[in-house]
């Protein structure tokens, strides 16, 4: 029974320690977005209602997992979403996206997206 029991165990930790090597290999993007005034509940709907998530994405290099999240940084809800923060790892490796998390430029900056981009901060 106990030998029963150890092995449970071994391949229970094995799933968890499987599981959780998935969860950060490949391409993950991060979003903490910044509502306008009243519009929350619109803006964080992408995220299930949170301001802030992460989201797999398809990415067979550290470039194009770049490129998927300078992507992510497109807003065309203008009068709902303010700002987003987008930050990426891939492989477990954080990327350089060369913003700060204010958006402005900073060569070892984690942000992908500027704050000077023509479809971020337009709130009325």
């Amino acid at each position: 029974m106990k030998a029963r029991i150890a092995v449970v165990g071994l391949l229970a930790s094995m799933v968890f320690s499987v599981n959780s090597f998935a969860a950060d290999s490949g391409c993950v993007v991060h979003y903490v977005r910044t509502a306008c005034q009243g519009q929350e509940a619109e803006s964080f709907k992408k995220c299930d209602g949170q301001a802030e998530c992460e989201k797999s994405k398809p990415a067979d290099s550290a470039e194009a997992c770049a490129a998927a999240a300078l992507k992510s940084c497109d807003n065309s809800r203008l009068d709902i979403t303010k700002y987003k923060v987008i930050t990426a790892r891939f492989n477990g490796q954080e990327l350089v996206g060369g913003f700060d998390t204010t958006g402005n430029p900073d060569p070892a900056g984690m942000n992908f997206c500027a704050a000077d981009r023509p479809d971020l901060n337009k709130c009325d």
